[in-house]
């Protein structure tokens, strides 16, 4: 019984770490392009960590592998590449699908933009209190 729960359990586990990680590849992609990465001279990988760690809290879902955020995993990495899209109009409507409705769908951009500035603000007062020690 354990060896065929195993068996049932392991693909869902690696589409869940697969979206998990789509999520993150985006989200650094975006730091890298992000001019005030740039200018402040921060990594973008720091950046990245700190805007995924942000978002991860505020997603839906109580855990990494709850139903609920590995669909946010999705609909956050396939938001987030809207900009890239050939049919800007389609996918907008489509991600308004995805998210359940166009407020829902505002308040995930919300979380993303919210958590950006949160880590802009933390980074950047690490910055000052580390050049004051």
């Amino acid at each position: 019984m354990k060896k065929q729960f195993l068996i049932f359990l392991c693909p869902l586990l690696l589409a869940a770490c697969a979206d998990k990680d789509r999520y993150e590849q985006v989200v650094l992609e975006e730091m890298k392009k992000e001019q005030d990465v740039k200018d402040y001279k921060i990594d973008p990988e720091y950046m990245a960590k700190c805007v995924i760690d942000t978002t991860y809290e505020r997603m839906p879902g109580f855990f990494a592998f709850d139903p609920n955020r590995l669909q946010a995993y999705r609909n956050y990495a396939k938001m987030l590449t809207l900009t890239g899209s050939k049919d800007a109009e389609q996918k907008l409507n489509e991600l308004r699908k995805d998210f359940g409705s166009p407020q829902e769908l505002s308040k995930a951009h919300s979380v993303y933009t919210e958590s950006v500035m949160d880590c802009y603000t933390a980074i950047l007062h690490e910055g000052d209190t580390g050049d004051k020690s």
